[in-house]
């Protein structure tokens, strides 16, 4: 059964907007240096794909894949790493970009276990954090926005598989928010 979406929370033009903002911030900060980007699948795929064109720096690109959701709306607290890099880190600029940030866990493991691989400088980019969630302290160095406590679909971030391809944000009705 698919899930029900309740309201736009964030318009497409609004992240098209931000997007290019985040693009221009991050290539005056790592100007004159190389940067691998490491988008976390599925979720940050849409967003990494408009941050890259938006970035005036030389960049190389990568994917991890962790999970600590499965198909539920919480996250289950336990990380697993399905998807390792394909390039070694060490002693490079690594930025890590995910779609969104809520209790923090995963991407708290995620970052400790990338920063044992010693790059040179490790820094993170969010499309959307919900710091009303969050049990973990994460620098979040790049920040699309702040949003509600809210389940959020669209933009690359489902439920369940669904709603991936929408352009904008969307709040999922809560009576339909877990999927059967």
């Amino acid at each position: 059964m698919r899930p029900e979406v309740d309201s736009v929370l964030i318009t497409a033009d609004q992240i098209a907007a931000r997007v290019k903002e985040l693009g221009e911030e991050i290539s005056r900060d790592f100007r004159g240096r190389e940067l691998l980007v490491v988008g976390i699948l599925k979720g940050s795929v849409v967003f990494v794909a408009d941050l890259i064109r938006n970035l005036k720096i030389p960049i190389c690109l990568d994917f991890v894949a962790v999970s600590s959701y499965g198909a539920s709306t919480t996250s289950s607290g336990v990380v697993r790493f399905l998807k390792d890099l394909d390039e070694s880190i060490e002693g490079r600029n690594v930025l890590v970009v995910d779609d969104i940030i809520d209790t923090g866990l995963t991407l708290r493991y995620l970052l400790d276990n990338l920063s044992r691989r010693q790059p040179a400088e490790l820094k993170l980019c969010v499309l959307l954090d919900k710091p009303s969630r969050r049990k973990v302290e994460v620098p979040v160095h790049y920040r699309g926005f702040t949003i509600p406590d809210a389940f959020v679909v669209g933009y690359g971030l489902d439920c369940g598989g669904w709603f991936r391809n929408f352009p904008d944000i969307w709040v999922v009705k809560k009576a339909t928010a877990v999927r059967a």
